[in-house]
């Protein structure tokens, strides 16, 4: 941003005290958020993103931090930096930014701001992402070790290795079905990019995830009743939304009582594809609706232990149907039952010339 900033001041002021047009035009075309200062304080151009993010009002910069910097600046022979807190919006909403501010001139003070309260927001998810992969590691992997240490040590009894083994086996399953929804995880979040995407019939999606639960619902005796028309076309990553209505359908199963029902049903609202997995199993607390969706949070601890669930589920729905421009809904109560709906545009087809509109 240095190098911007003298690159700017290079561009001639003209003679009567004016901007030239050159960085006029140069100013509006700058990602970031750009303000010249006369030496009164006055703003005497914005950029489009600076009014945007609510840095100038009334020919003054609002906040008292950047105020600061371009008054330590316009005395400074050198370029000044920071990274600053900004409270903005009806709300107050609060934003971190990096500013950085130097002279032009011996008239005019430039200012340009980054917002960099997603990046931050991003980068405190990757740690707490970090943290609680390595506590969710941490307990089959002690199991395992546990286990194996109490299989040496009863070598000679035989009830015991077989009780010992199969508690080894399911903790083993359990590690692995975590590793593999980190993976997708992490697959889901990197965004896939949309140039990727093809035309998706979730009839087939729908199919294809009933059939990967189709073993899960036996064990259990509990009937997936599917209404799924064709026809119903989204442009998206077929895999991706496989594994989400997988996801959906086979939680549904876990909070369902054995000779239970599910029902997956598909339909179209106003441009808008509904996949819908309704299930009549225990349900879900208002308080807990608002978290479902959170990494590794899980409604029952104990019957996920049991289950091998890795609270991961929900949150690869969520980022699969944000991937595709769409949303997933909830609606439960406690003893009844929940439906999860996962919504998702539509493609816009030509019924005349099978073609895409």
């Amino acid at each position: 941003m240095n190098r911007l900033i003298q690159g700017i001041a290079a561009i001639e002021m003209d003679g009567v005290g004016e901007i030239s047009p050159q960085l006029l035009s140069l100013i509006d075309v700058l990602a970031a958020a750009t303000v010249i200062l006369d030496n009164t304080g006055n703003v005497v151009r914005a950029s489009a993103n600076a009014v945007a993010m609510g840095l100038v009002q009334t020919n003054l910069l609002v906040h008292k931090p950047l105020q600061d910097l371009y008054d330590q600046a316009r005395r400074s022979p050198s370029p000044l930096d920071g990274e600053f807190e900004l409270v903005t919006g009806l709300r107050g909403e609060r934003s971190v930014v990096y500013a950085r501010a130097g002279r032009l001139d011996s008239r005019f003070t430039l200012v340009i701001v980054e917002d960099r309260t997603e990046a931050q927001r991003l980068d405190e998810t990757r740690r707490d992402f970090i943290a609680n992969i390595s506590h969710e590691l941490k307990t089959p992997i002690g199991a395992i070790g546990l286990l194996a240490e109490a299989l040496q040590d009863n070598t000679d009894d035989a009830e015991m290795v077989k009780r010992f083994s199969a508690n080894l086996q399911r903790e083993a399953k359990r590690l692995a079905n975590l590793v593999q929804d980190i993976i997708q995880l992490s697959r889901v979040q990197s965004a896939v990019s949309q140039t990727t995407f093809e035309p998706v019939d979730l009839s087939g999606v729908i199919a294809d995830s009933c059939e990967r639960n189709a073993v899960a619902a036996e064990a259990k005796n509990i009937t997936l009743k599917i209404s799924a028309p064709s026809g119903h076309v989204v442009m998206g990553d077929r895999e991706s939304l496989t594994m989400a209505v997988k996801n959906l359908i086979e939680n549904a199963i876990i909070y369902s009582d054995e000779g239970a029902q599910v029902g997956i049903g598909l339909r179209g609202v106003d441009g808008v594809a509904e996949i819908s997995v309704t299930d009549t199993g225990v349900g879900i607390s208002v308080e807990d609706q608002e978290r479902i969706f959170e990494r590794f949070y899980r409604v029952d601890q104990s019957r996920s232990r049991q289950t091998g669930g890795t609270g991961l589920g929900l949150a690869i729905v969520k980022h699969v149907a944000m991937n595709h421009r769409g949303e997933i809904k909830v609606f439960s109560q406690l003893g009844t039952g929940s439906t999860f709906t996962l919504r998702i545009p539509e493609l816009a087809i030509d019924k005349t010339n099978n073609e895409k509109a």
